[in-house]
């Protein structure tokens, strides 16, 4: 089957792609937001290939959604599938730095070893209260409800903790028939309540003035170099379609400023 994906908003359509219900949840919730297409390159908007040896070849397949609304600079999913070796969905909601908002970050990643599952409201300015101290009273809370439910996904490193919020959810599961009910009865919930709180933030921001929007700016912009520089999704990006456009799709399509 050829799809044919013409502009960033047209739907994602990857068969098999396990994540397919959590991007139309997020879809239908921005229809109301007047979404407008966002420049993502037709090599990048729907990419297939394949890796592996010529005897035993693998298929992948590569779909970018992405759209822009008043409050919100750039909203991105890629979409991975390759259904022996893994299935992604990494969602990254950039608001516009006129907004005191923090992003929205969602990475779901199946693999042949397990399920690596994050989400999280991730601030722009860590050690600013003005900008963290009302959403992580509303993020707290859930964070205690969702994550008492899943195995803790274990430390991460010093050097990222300034992009994470005390609201960081994240976990690992094994595959498996219980994993995949537990992803249904909790990841989906715990994504649309953490993805609610976010859409009730964005309804509810002002306009701040121009010295704020530059500080705004400044903290996405390291946020940006340092998920470029660190994205865990470059090797196996490499394996599946070659250093070059792997190279251009991180830094100029998932973590462009």
């Amino acid at each position: 089957m050829i799809c044919s994906r013409n502009n960033s908003l047209d739907p994602v359509d990857i068969e098999g792609w396990r994540w397919a219900s959590f991007l139309t949840e997020v879809i239908n919730s921005f229809s109301s937001l007047n979404p407008k297409v966002v420049p993502i390159p037709s090599d990048f908007l729907n990419k297939q290939g394949s890796f592996g040896s010529q005897k035993n070849p693998q298929k992948v397949q590569t779909q970018t959604w992405g759209c822009s609304t008043k409050k919100l600079r750039y909203v991105r999913a890629a979409c991975v599938e390759s259904s022996k070796f893994a299935s992604v969905l990494n969602l990254l909601v950039t608001p516009s730095y006129n907004f005191d908002l923090p992003f929205f970050g969602a990475d779901f990643v199946t693999l042949a070893s397990g399920h690596l599952l994050a989400l999280d409201l991730q601030p722009v300015l860590k050690k600013d209260k003005l900008h963290t101290e009302l959403v992580w009273q509303r993020l707290k809370p859930l964070h205690a409800k969702w994550q008492s439910l899943l195995p803790e996904g274990g430390p991460i490193p010093k050097e990222a903790e300034p992009y994470f919020s005390p609201g960081f959810l994240w976990t690992r599961l094994p595959l498996g028939i219980e994993t995949d009910q537990l992803i249904e009865e909790v990841i989906q919930p715990a994504f649309r309540e953490y993805f609610n709180l976010y859409l009730d933030l964005l309804k509810q921001a002002k306009t701040v003035s121009v010295e704020r929007s530059r500080y705004l700016l400044e903290g996405q912009e390291n946020y940006m170099r340092y998920r470029a520089y660190k994205d865990p999704a470059r090797g196996m990006l490499t394996r599946f379609y070659g250093a070059e456009w792997t190279k251009f799709y991180i830094n100029q399509v998932l973590f462009d400023l």
